[in-house]
C-alpha cells in the first residue's frame, strides 16, 4: 500500500510540474479567429471581385475550414515568394494558397495531404509562332519565382542549353510581361491560363499545349511541428470530398467536368 501511495503522490506531482502544453490548433480556436495565407492573383483559386473583395476556391476553403472550427476566417494576401515567410512568421496560421508538397518546402513547413490538382499548360504570345511545348526551346520564358512551374522551366532551360528565364514576383506579373510581349511563353496551371485568356485581361495571349510535367498536387500548409492541428487538416480535407464540398466547389470555380483525383495509384493515403 505505501508503494501505490508514493507512485501515485509521484504522478500526481508530476501533472502539477508539467502543465498541459495548448497547440496552434487550441490557439486558433480559443482566438476565435483563422489566418489564411491566400494567394489572389491566382484565379479562379484566389481573386478580388469587382468591389475588391477576396473570392475564389482557395478563399471559399478558407472560410469552410474556419467554419469547421467555431471560428470567423481572415484572408491574409499573400504572393507565392510570401506564402511560407508569412507562415513561419507568425503573420497566418495556415496557408491555403496552392503550395505545391515539394520535399525542400518540406523542409521548412508542414504539409496536409493534397486538397487540389492541377494540370499545367504552355501559354504563348500570339506573334510567337508555337504549335507544342516544345517549341519553347531556345525562347524567352518566365513564371513566378519559387513555383513548380519556375522550377520545370529552369530545368528545361539548362537541359536545352538554349532560350532564357526570367522568374516574377507574381502571377499578374507574368502574364502582363506575356501579353506585352516581353516573354514568349509562360507554364501555368491549366484553371489559371484559361481564366486569364478569357478575361481579356492580358490581350495576345493563348494557350497552345499542355505541359508534359507530372500532375501539381498542392496542400495546405502549417509549421512544421504542429501535428496536432497537420492531423486535423488532413481529416477536414477527407471530409470535404466525402461529403461532395470539393465537387461543389470545383463546379462553382472552374467549371464542369470532374475534379481530379487527390490519391495517387500505388501510394497510401
Amino acid at each position: 500500500m505505501k508503494l501505490a501511495s508514493v507512485i501515485t503522490a509521484a504522478v500526481a506531482a508530476a501533472s502539477i510540474a508539467a502543465p498541459a502544453l495548448a497547440d496552434k490548433l487550441d490557439d486558433i480556436i480559443a482566438s476565435g479567429k483563422l489566418r489564411c495565407a491566400v494567394v489572389l492573383d491566382f484565379p479562379p483559386m484566389g481573386m478580388r471581385d469587382a468591389d475588391n473583395k477576396p473570392v475564389g476556391f482557395d478563399v471559399d476553403y478558407c472560410n469552410d475550414l474556419a467554419a469547421a472550427l467555431g471560428v470567423t476566417a481572415e484572408i491574409v494576401e499573400t504572393t507565392f515568394p510570401e506564402r511560407i515567410p508569412a507562415l513561419v512568421s507568425g503573420q497566418v496560421d495556415i496557408g491555403v494558397a496552392s503550395t505545391s508538397d515539394t520535399l525542400e518546402r518540406a523542409k521548412t513547413v508542414g504539409f496536409s495531404i493534397p486538397y487540389y490538382a492541377f494540370e499545367n499548360a504552355v501559354v504563348v504570345n500570339d506573334k510567337v509562332e508555337m504549335a507544342d511545348w516544345e517549341g519553347m526551346k531556345g525562347k524567352t520564358v518566365g513564371a513566378t519565382a519559387g513555383t513548380y512551374e519556375a522550377i520545370w522551366l529552369e530545368g528545361k532551360i539548362k537541359e536545352w542549353g538554349e532560350g532564357q528565364f526570367r522568374p516574377y514576383q507574381n502571377q499578374a506579373d507574368v502574364f502582363l510581361a506575356l501579353s506585352q510581349g516581353q516573354l514568349d511563353a509562360t507554364v501555368s496551371t491549366m484553371e489559371v491560363a484559361e481564366a486569364n485568356v478569357k478575361s481579356g485581361n492580358f490581350p495576345g495571349i493563348r494557350i497552345v499545349d499542355k505541359a508534359p510535367m507530372v500532375p501539381d498536387y498542392v496542400a495546405l500548409i502549417a509549421l512544421r511541428s504542429e501535428h496536432g492541428l497537420i492531423d486535423y487538416l488532413n481529416l477536414f480535407i477527407n471530409q470535404q470530398v466525402r461529403t461532395g464540398r470539393y465537387a461543389e466547389l470545383y463546379a462553382k470555380w472552374v467549371g464542369e467536368g470532374e475534379p481530379a483525383g487527390l490519391t495517387i495509384p500505388g501510394v497510401y493515403r
